[in-house]
């Protein structure tokens, strides 16, 4: 009788490793098949996050300065060069430099701006004022201090310079809105004066500001209804 129950118990146990075998394998497959839907599933939803950048087919491949920062060197900025299919249109042509300064640069601790940071819209006024709309993360992510906010703006302000010649100005938004300093200092009230000379831009006098303000309110106010729809 023993001999009978441990031979059934044998092959239960028998029966149980064949079969764990078999599972297991196929348990791990579905696994990673679910793992690999979810994380799909998250950078699809990321994308839709980010504006897709302005079509490039067809368009010529021209060698465009970029401004990041200088490795090992705080507060500085080093051109780079980098060739890029490049829009005729100023406002397709100044997206696509902007995502690319998104994107940054190869090696990222010479980044200038925040990874998750995504340009929503951009104009150009017809004073050659452009306004660029950014998601909060360019405020949220961008480290705070007065050295790092002035480095951000300062790349934004000398890589448009550097590519788009019709814009003199730069004015600064946050999801449409105006906001009082990107990361508790630099103050993002004013506008910027992109320095045709490649000197570092300085900030407008706030009469300088006032006089443009009407622009901008339209600017916004586009921004926004085109959002709503």
């Amino acid at each position: 009788m023993n001999t009978k129950w441990t031979i059934w118990l044998a092959g239960g146990l028998l029966a149980a490793v064949i079969g764990a075998a078999l599972y297991f394998p196929a348990l791990r497959r579905q696994v990673n098949k679910a793992a690999q839907a979810t994380e799909k599933t998250a950078e699809q939803a990321r994308r839709e996050l980010i504006p897709p950048g302005p079509v490039s087919s067809g368009e010529p491949r021209m060698k465009v300065k970029m401004f990041w920062g200088a490795k090992g060197e705080d507060g500085i900025l080093r051109p780079v060069i980098v060739e890029l299919p490049l829009a005729a249109d100023p406002v397709l042509r100044s997206k696509q430099v902007v995502n690319t300064l998104l994107a940054g640069p190869v090696d990222s601790d010479a980044r200038t701006l925040p990874p998750d940071a995504a340009l929503l819209a951009f104009y150009i006024l017809p004073d050659g004022t452009a306004v660029a709309d950014f998601s909060d993360e360019l405020r949220t992510s961008t480290p705070s201090g007065i050295q790092s906010e002035q480095l951000a703006i300062d790349s934004l302000a000398r890589t448009l310079e550097a590519n788009v010649p019709q814009i003199q100005r730069l004015k600064i938004l946050i999801h449409g809105q105006e906001t009082e300093t990107l990361a508790g200092h630099v103050d993002l009230r004013q506008t910027f004066q992109v320095n045709l000379m490649g000197a570092a831009p300085a900030t407008s006098k706030p009469s300088a500001t006032r006089a443009i303000t009407g622009p901008i309110e339209r600017a916004v106010e586009k921004m926004k209804a085109a959002t709503k729809r």
